[in-house]
């Protein structure tokens, strides 16, 4: 039997409104609801790398809030305990936690997917989020669908240059309204 080694996968998981905003128009995100029947800490073991662009890592890629509880300040510290890329225009090297990308993406990004390793989490933001989904990087959509319609703010989706076509392949709902989708791209 041949030993085969599986390509690591990038995973979008995020949130989003039921109207398709990943944050309201100053950039709020309190709507988000972090279930714990929806096992984020599981997600987490199931990667060990995560790509930010540069406005998100500044935000979220060194942030823990203040006051959590044990198991939140776990799952933080998971979160910083990952490996970490920043695409970004601007910063280049690595500030010893991230290492910063700055061109040839498709090129960068294939060479961190053929390395042993878990899957990717794609965090984000926006930008790059419409970047790898028109260069075809992104391998699963986790999008958990939040029971709130904010009627403005960031889309998650915006200047999309090409059709995606995506294969359900789960849905979970959650006793607090969150509703789960999980797709894969089906490459066309």
């Amino acid at each position: 039997m041949a030993n085969t080694v599986n390509k690591r996968r990038i995973v979008l998981d995020l949130a989003v409104t039921l109207d398709g905003f990943i944050e309201g128009k100053n950039g709020e995100v309190d709507w988000c609801i972090m279930d714990p029947d929806m096992e984020f800490s599981d997600f987490l073991e199931q990667i060990d790398t995560i790509f930010y662009g540069r406005k998100s890592y500044d935000l979220w890629g060194q942030f823990t809030p203040e006051g959590i509880n044990e198991t939140d300040q776990e799952v933080w510290e998971s979160i910083h305990g990952k490996e970490k890329y920043v695409f970004s225009r601007l910063q280049k090297g690595t500030d010893n936690k991230a290492t910063f990308i700055n061109g040839n993406i498709l090129e960068e990004v294939n060479k961190i997917k053929s390395q042993p390793g878990k899957d990717i989490w794609l965090y984000g933001g926006a930008s790059l989020i419409t970047t790898f989904i028109d260069l075809g990087l992104v391998d699963e959509f986790r999008l958990s669908v939040h029971p709130v319609i904010l009627g403005e703010g960031k889309p998650l989706f915006n200047n999309i240059k090409q059709r995606v076509n995506l294969k359900l392949a789960n849905t979970r709902p959650f006793s607090s309204g969150v509703v789960q989708l999980i797709y894969h791209w089906d490459g066309n």
